[in-house]
């Protein structure tokens, strides 16, 4: 899971400066260098021991906030900012710009603001997230995956806050609740006043009592004396206190993964910094020594012929060229830009045992856009750039020139993100064969968590800073240019260099990939795999517009219907669509949360996760919701689809991407198809639009028969598992049978429900509680059905059990093909986060297998039916399921191909079984 740790900068930057007040650290210049010792400590240590996949810092900004235009004495009495600090504030910023970790900060807002809404949208995204913080405000955020953590302090360990710390620690039920206990006590660093005469304690007890500041006052008249007497003279002030006290969820901040990844640090940048701050010890312990004293650059080694995927000796041992850039790097990039020029480069191509090329085009679609150039490198240092015309005959003329070397199956062919390329090229009637190498790919494998684009991989395996793109086209707007505007210098330097840090990087994530034990995966799998992924996409799924036209009516009409419904129960119209009108009657009309939210704006909260726990309070409430889902689905797929139909081929060309998912899945882009619902009618519906080719075709979908479920019977060799997948047994009733303890013939539908439930819900370590939301049964009912189960089904304990004692020891768990997730909170002192690294531990090689088992099942497949000359077409994977396009005169022959293939893409101790259909649409072949 990734890690995403958010650094409230003054908080950390206060408690270092005041933790060596008695003993400062100045440096021969006379600087105070304390604050900005204690802030690398805590960063360094941090980075070294917690490992975040993701990481930003958050500072405050001058000027006033909300809060002061709300309490003109908010924060007044904090003594001006120590000049220590002050002096310091610059270093701290160019220390976090030295580890590249990005600083958020937004004006009008505090830190706690930015880092409450950053937390909240990650944990959205499946974000663990970890508030680096001593401030105690910051325990209102705290959830199931949002967590305190408390830096090491004066010999004191770090800490980590959960939901059970914190509500241990205020003496409440639930982290919300910290907000009233703030409102009651007030808040002296913030000058937040509180209810006077009410300290910590008296705050605490009566938020536990009462359930918070609304429930005081509901029951005002159950207290006594001074304490009443106070409440009720300051109500006005403490309900201000408690809004001062609340973090605010909605800043305008943009949560961009790719620029939050952990990176390796600037050492460079930061060896300047150590040194102007006379940091000798911090030096020598935090840079490596290649820093410490920087070596002449050398360059990479060249080619040698060897296999096609042996990297001769010299380049596995020796070191590439590292540089700062393309202007202090010594570098040979020739402009080709004539047809003689060309035949003398593919000659030169043509004796190359490999080569990495590279293409520049207008847009993103090979559909639709268009080659501006090509590249190629064949030695470090040196490549060579050929223009593409814009005239498509002149294009195509020029581009050909390249197909037999393109076509030479004993050159392995390098790049990155080569499916793009390749996609690209075939437009140009270029089909490139032999060996791939992607590094893009070879990089997933290694470090499946991490970002795998070329400026990344550039900086950190050659120390090198590619130029961007931005650079040369601008940044995403109406002003950006495209590759074809460029002036020719630079777009022949900018692919020349991606050409060559490709090549330069190929050898090194060769050895990495061996090192990781990944080579075979790569070679025998993800690269074969590649070539599949391309014919899939080249060939897409043609959509019936008029399926979409005639649903989106009945979607409309339900809609309306709906509304219509929603208007009747308010009691009067109103804007559903709008959260300022909803919020006025769902909680000033209807009164259905007396204690309900409000944003920023003064308006109340009106998202999903709100309404969800109002579902029980009013029938509006449910309504609301499904209008919701209908609009939705109408807005992103019954009206999207039909406009992603491309003018040339007719039909939608979804991007699968292999490097985004963990877990070896793969995944769908534009559109995204293996998100499509499935669990509801409406959403089943849609899949009527995809039929086949032309009524010579037929649509065939094949699906896995609870495929995970198989490989859990098979790695962990339980017997009573496997004996009812050899007897074809039904396994959820043959589940039910066995935790009830009754005969299979006797088993219910209830009870074969609940069996399915736990049978999956197991697979993903579900607890107790999980399982009771679930099934809605009470939790005690639900252990009971988790204990049977691990009753009758021992082995599956034993191999679980065994997992968890295999991820602790070695950090990471594998496929049955040697597919790696790796778990660095498998030994957290944290309970809670310990426990998501162990359900990863369970999980991941189950549902990694089924990926690596279905990706094999597709390159198989992809084999037959080129033996087979077959006409037919894969066109979508969609996890656990394969669809084809398939001629009707070879439906027979394909459907026996894709069953033997699919059932024995591997080997396992049970049988794998695949169901499939042929109909007039995926809806009914499925």
């Amino acid at each position: 899971m990734n890690r995403l740790f958010l650094l409230d900068a003054y908080a950390l930057i206060y408690r270092s400066y005041f933790a060596f007040i008695n003993a400062p650290r100045v440096n021969s210049k006379g600087l105070n260098t304390s604050t900005m010792l204690g802030f690398v400590n805590t960063l360094d240590q941090l980075i070294k021991n917690e490992k975040p996949t993701h990481i930003a810092v958050a500072f405050d900004m001058h000027g006033p906030t909300f809060r002061h235009d709300m309490f003109p004495a908010y924060k007044a009495q904090r003594e001006e900012m120590p000049e220590d600090i002050r002096k310091a504030i610059p270093y701290i910023r160019e220390i976090i710009k030295g580890y590249k970790i990005p600083i958020i900060e937004k004006e009008g807002f505090e830190a706690d603001d930015v880092i409450g809404t950053l937390a909240k949208t990650a944990e959205k995204e499946g974000f663990q997230v970890f508030m680096v913080t001593p401030d105690k405000d910051y325990a209102q955020l705290v959830s199931e995956n949002i967590f305190m953590y408390k830096p090491k302090r004066m010999g004191n360990e770090m800490e980590i806050l959960g939901i059970e710390q914190v509500c241990e620690k205020f003496e409440i039920t639930n982290p919300l609740q910290v907000i009233d206990v703030l409102g009651l006590m007030g808040d002296t660093s913030d000058n937040i006043p509180g209810c006077p005469g009410i300290g910590p304690k008296t705050a605490m007890k009566l938020v536990g009592e009462f359930g918070g500041i609304e429930g005081v006052y509901q029951n005002i008249n159950k207290l006594k004396g001074k304490q009443k007497e106070s409440l009720e003279k300051f109500e006005e002030q403490v309900r201000m206190s408690r809004t001062l006290a609340t973090i605010i969820l909605d800043v305008p901040v943009e949560f961009n993964q790719e620029e939050l990844i952990m990176s390796d640090p600037d050492y460079v940048h930061l060896r300047d910094i150590f040194t102007e701050l006379e940091f000798r010890a911090l030096a020598e312990r935090i840079l490596p020594a290649s820093t410490k004293t920087i070596a002449p650059p050398k360059p990479a080694p060249e080619f040698e012929q060897g296999t096609l995927f042996s990297i001769p000796e010299q380049t596995q041992t020796e070191s590439v060229s590292i540089h700062d850039d393309i202007r202090s790097t010594t570098h040979l990039y020739h402009l080709i830009n004539n047809e003689e020029q060309i035949k003398e480069l593919v000659s030169k191509l043509e004796k190359q045992p490999a080569f990495c090329f590279d293409t520049e085009t207008t847009g993103l679609d090979p559909h639709t856009d268009k080659l501006v150039g090509l590249s190629f490198c064949f030695k470090p240092t040196e490549a060579f750039y050929i223009p593409v015309p814009a005239d498509q005959n002149k294009a195509i003329a020029i581009v050909q020139l390249f197909k037999a070397v393109f076509a030479n199956e004993d050159i392995l062919k390098i790049g990155q993100n080569m499916k793009f390329d390749i996609l690209f090229l075939s437009g140009y009637s270029i089909e490139v064969k032999g060996n791939y190498f992607d590094t893009m790919v070879a990089h997933y494998l290694i470090q499946p968590e991490l970002r795998h684009n070329l400026d990344y991989l550039s900086e950190i395996y050659l120390g090198y800073k590619k130029v961007a793109t931005e650079e040369l086209i601008g940044k995403n707007g109406k002003n950006q240019l495209n590759m074809r505007q460029v002036d020719l210098e630079q777009i022949k330097e900018y692919a020349c260099e991606d050409a060559d840090i490709t090549f330069q990087l190929m050898p090194l994530l060769d050895a990495e990939l061996e090192k990781a034990t990944v080579k075979n995966l790569f070679t025998e799998v993800e690269m074969p795999l590649l070539k599949v992924l391309v014919q899939m996409e080249l060939a897409g799924l043609r959509i019936d517009p008029k399926v979409l036209d005639d649903y989106a009516v009945t979607l409309r009409t339900q809609i309306v219907e709906l509304e219509n419904n929603i208007i009747e129960l308010a009691g009067e119209h109103f804007n559903i669509s709008s959260p300022k009108q909803l919020g006025y009657i769902l909680f000033d009309k209807l009164l259905l949360d007396p204690k309900a939210k409000k944003t920023k704006t003064k308006q109340y909260s009106t998202g999903e996760e709100i309404l969800v726990n109002l579902v029980d309070k009013h029938p509006i409430i449910n309504m609301i919701l499904e209008h919701r889902g209908l609009k939705k689905l109408l807005s992103t797929y019954v009206e999207a689809l039909p406009k992603l139909i491309n003018p040339k081929t007719g039909k939608i060309h979804s991007s699968f991407n292999q490097t985004i998912a963990a877990t070896g899945r793969l995944s769908s882009t534009n559109p995204n198809l293996q998100n499509i619902p499935i669990r509801t009618e409406n959403g089943r519906e849609i899949r009527k639009a995809f039929i086949p080719s032309d009524d010579e075709h037929i649509f065939l979908s094949a699906d896995y028969s609870q495929i995970e479920l198989r490989i859990m019977a098979a790695v962990s060799g339980d017997k009573v598992m496997t004996e009812a997948f050899h007897n074809g047994e039904d396994i959820h009733a043959a589940t039910a049978s066995k935790i009830f303890g009754i005969p299979i013939s006797e088993v219910t539908s209830e009870m074969r429900r609940k069996a399915k439930t736990a049978n999956f819900g197991i697979l993903y370590g579900i607890s107790a509680f999980g399982l009771a939301q679930r099934l809605n049964i009470p939790r005690g009912e639900a252990k009971q059905l988790i204990d049977d189960y691990f009753a009758n089904f021992s082995m599956v304990k034993d191999y679980m059990d065994s997992q968890l004692v295999l991820a602790r020891e070695r950090g990471y768990v594998e496929t049955i093909m040697g597919r790696k997730r790796y778990l660095s909170d498998i030994n957290s002192a944290n309970a809670s986060v310990r426990a998501f690294a162990e359900r990863n531990a369970i999980n991941a090689p189950i549902q990694g297998s089924a990926a690596d088992i279905i990706k094999v099942a597709m390159i198989n497949i992809s084999k037959r039916f080129d033996e087979k000359s077959f006409h037919s077409k894969m066109i979508l994977q969609v996890h656990d399921e394969l669809n084809f396009d398939v001629l009707k005169t070879e439906l027979e022959a394909v459907k026996m191909v894709v069953k033997y293939e699919m059932e024995n893409a591997v080997k396992l101790a049970v049988p794998i079984e695949v169901e499939m259909d042929a109909a007039e649409n995926w809806l009914l072949a499925h």
